[in-house]
């Protein structure tokens, strides 16, 4: 398993081939990736703000944990192991969704990627690896709403596709959490 190698995939998330991990983010190349949403028991949810030196998106609030299948990798796999290396936890998680998104960067790269989105709990310490995370913080989901609309530009484009539809899921789950037997 090469981990700089990530998985080139069709609009349907058919396996294509592999690709260097810039390579496929130079050329444009659709790729598999996935995000995490991790939630506290309070209903609150957990966000990163990706180190400066990241090679895009650099200090830009978003989901937990968000990154590539190493080619021959398991997504499910994947999530556990970089859950672990950026933030030192690991936890379990569902699959809720997917989706397509393409979004260029001043820096000349750009994100094509086919996203599996995976949510879970956690409640215990938070290790974060600073060549990855620069802060964590968990909000309410309504505050994350207001800032992601008063001040878009502090997240990352994929942040703003998956949240609202996180945020359904989460409200379904929660209002039916909150529905007495």
């Amino acid at each position: 398993m090469d981990l700089n190698q990530v998985i080139l995939v069709d609009e349907a998330d058919n396996a294509q081939g592999a690709c260097e991990k810039m390579e496929a983010h130079e050329k444009g190349l659709l790729h598999r990736a996935f995000s995490v949403f991790i939630f506290n028991s309070k209903g609150e949810m957990l966000l990163q703000q990706r180190a400066k030196e990241k090679y895009h998106s650099g200090g830009l609030w978003t989901n937990a944990c968000c990154s590539h299948p190493a080619f021959g990798e398991a997504t499910i796999d994947a999530v556990h192991r970089r859950l672990r290396e950026e933030l030192g936890f690991d936890t379990f998680t569902d699959k809720i969704f997917d989706f397509v998104y393409k979004a260029g960067f001043d820096n000349g790269l750009t994100e094509y990627e086919f996203d599996h989105v995976f949510a879970g709990e956690y409640e215990g310490p938070i290790h974060m690896n600073p060549e990855e995370v620069m802060a964590v913080r968990y909000l309410p989901v309504p505050a994350i709403a207001g800032s992601l609309s008063a001040e878009p530009e502090l997240y990352t484009a994929w942040f703003h596709i998956a949240f609202p539809k996180i945020r359904d899921w989460w409200q379904a789950r929660y209002a039916a959490d909150a529905v007495p037997a």
